[in-house]
C-alpha cells in the first residue's frame, strides 16, 4: 500500500484529502506545515507528498527546497490557490514534480498521483513491466516469457523513454536531445530510423505500439 503525506494548514482540507485518498486504498498521514511534514518523514516511510504552498512557518516552496537540497527525490504534487504562471514556475524551480490549482478536481488529482507513483517506481527499480514484457535499464534488455533480447543502447533508451511516459508525445528534437545529446552532430532523421527499427523488432507484440503523431513526433501506447 502506498503511503501519502498530505501537508495543508487547513484542517478541513486535510480531512477531505484523507477521505478521498483512503477511499482509493492509500495510507495517509497529515501535517499542518512544512516543519511537521519533515518530522513525519523522519518517522515514517512516505511514497508521495500532496503539498499546499501557503502555510505558516515553513511553506510549500521552502519544504520542497529543503528536500531537494538534501538530494531527496520524493515525488511532490503541489496544490495551491496561487494560479499565476509565476507561481507555478516557482514551484517547478524549487523542485516540485507536478502542480495543481485549487479548487482541486479530485479525479484529476488521483490520476496525477497514480502517474507520479508509476514514474517514481520506474526510476527506483529501473524497470518497466507491461504484461509479460520487462525492460531492464541496467542491462539494456527486454525480457518476455523467459526469452531475453539485448537491444543496442540508443534503441533501448529510445524505447525506455517512450514507455516511461505512455501516451505522451515527444518531438524528434526532444528525443534527439535526450538520447543523443544536444551537442550531437547527428540529424533528427536518426530518430526516425531508430523508431523504424524498434517497430520492426517488436512487430506484432501485443504489449505496446509506437505511434506517429503527424507534425509532432511519436508516442508509445500501452495495449495491456
Amino acid at each position: 500500500m502506498f503511503h501519502i503525506l498530505v501537508v495543508d494548514d487547513d484542517k478541513n482540507t486535510r480531512l477531505l484529502m484523507r477521505a478521498v485518498l483512503e477511499g482509493e486504498n492509500y495510507q495517509v498521514t497529515t501535517a499542518e506545515n512544512g516543519e511537521k511534514a519533515l518530522e513525519a518523514l523522519e518517522r515514517e516511510h512516505i511514497d508521495l507528498v500532496v503539498l499546499d504552498v501557503m502555510m505558516p512557518g515553513m511553506d510549500g516552496y521552502e519544504f520542497t527546497k529543503t528536500l531537494r537540497s538534501a538530494q531527496n527525490d520524493l515525488p511532490i504534487l503541489m496544490v495551491s490557490a496561487k494560479q499565476l504562471p509565476a507561481d507555478r514556475k516557482q514551484g517547478f524551480l524549487v523542485g516540485t514534480d507536478d502542480y495543481m490549482t485549487k479548487p482541486v478536481d479530485e479525479e484529476e488529482m488521483l490520476l496525477r498521483i497514480k502517474a507520479l507513483l508509476r514514474r517514481a517506481k520506474i526510476v527506483s527499480e529501473k524497470k518497466i513491466t507491461i504484461g509479460e514484457m520487462t525492460l531492464d535499464y541496467d542491462s539494456f534488455t527486454v525480457t518476455k516469457n523467459g526469452q531475453v533480447q539485448a537491444l543496442p543502447q540508443k534503441e533501448f533508451l529510445l524505447l525506455y523513454k517512450l514507455l516511461s511516459y505512455p501516451g505522451k508525445i515527444f518531438t524528434r528534437i526532444q528525443l534527439m536531445d535526450e538520447i543523443w545529446g544536444s551537442d550531437t552532430d547527428t540529424g533528427w532523421e536518426t530518430v526516425t530510423v531508430h523508431i523504424g527499427r524498434l517497430r520492426k523488432r517488436f512487430e506484432g507484440w501485443p504489449e505496446f505500439e509506437i505511434q506517429s503523431v503527424r507534425g509532432l513526433g511519436y508516442k508509445a501506447v500501452k495495449k495491456l
